[in-house]
């Protein structure tokens, strides 16, 4: 059960880092910089949040708190990425991060106490904790690229209009046990 949920966990991590990836496509690089006002994120900005939490939490996770000293989190909030090529690094060392210290995870991992700004979590309390905090900002990523895409925005779901379409597509086929994310993955990875 517990290799079940590291694999369930990880496909759910690279889902919404895929997510993220194709709403960034979306766009033209300027865009990714815009702001709605001096109050709210860019994308870039949330990238670079995303970049230098998972840089925190996962570098020696099982070993050292997740808040590490040489962490700037206020930091993370200005705007300092300049280019397209340098936030998609960000994004990839953030993702890269993550991804490999839970692909080197056991099941008998999950109990460990691990600690996050000296709060204990199980490292199973951990992955969800973030399993929370990361599609929170994808999706924050997903609706200003949407609302900056307009009409040319290309839907990374059921598009409006299809869910008929789409079920009818889905219950034409044999019952399977898959992860719901399996398909995109398939289908992105092509």
């Amino acid at each position: 059960m517990e290799n079940d949920y590291l694999e369930s966990s990880i496909k759910q991590f690279e889902y919404y880092k895929l997510l993220g990836e194709k709403a960034i496509a979306q766009l033209p690089d300027d865009k990714l910089f815009w702001q709605y006002n001096v109050q709210s994120n860019s994308i870039a900005i949330i990238v670079q949040h995303l970049w230098g939490n998972m840089l925190s939490r996962w570098t020696d996770f099982l070993t050292t708190d997740g808040e590490k000293d040489w962490r700037n989190r206020d930091a993370e909030f200005e705007s300092t990425i300049n280019t397209k090529g340098e936030l998609l690094n960000k994004w990839d060392e953030g993702w890269a991060c993550l991804l490999g210290a839970l692909k080197q995870l056991t099941g008998e991992d999950l109990k460990k106490i691990i600690y996050i700004r000296n709060q204990g979590h199980t490292v199973m309390e951990a992955i969800n904790r973030q399993l929370a905090h990361y599609p929170y900002h994808v999706g924050q990523i997903i609706y200003i690229a949407k609302m900056i895409a307009g009409s040319d925005w290309h839907s990374l779901s059921i598009p409006k209009g299809a869910s008929q379409t789409f079920n009818a597509e889905k219950f034409s086929k044999p019952k399977t046990k898959k992860h719901f994310t399996d398909d995109f993955l398939k289908e992105t990875k092509k």
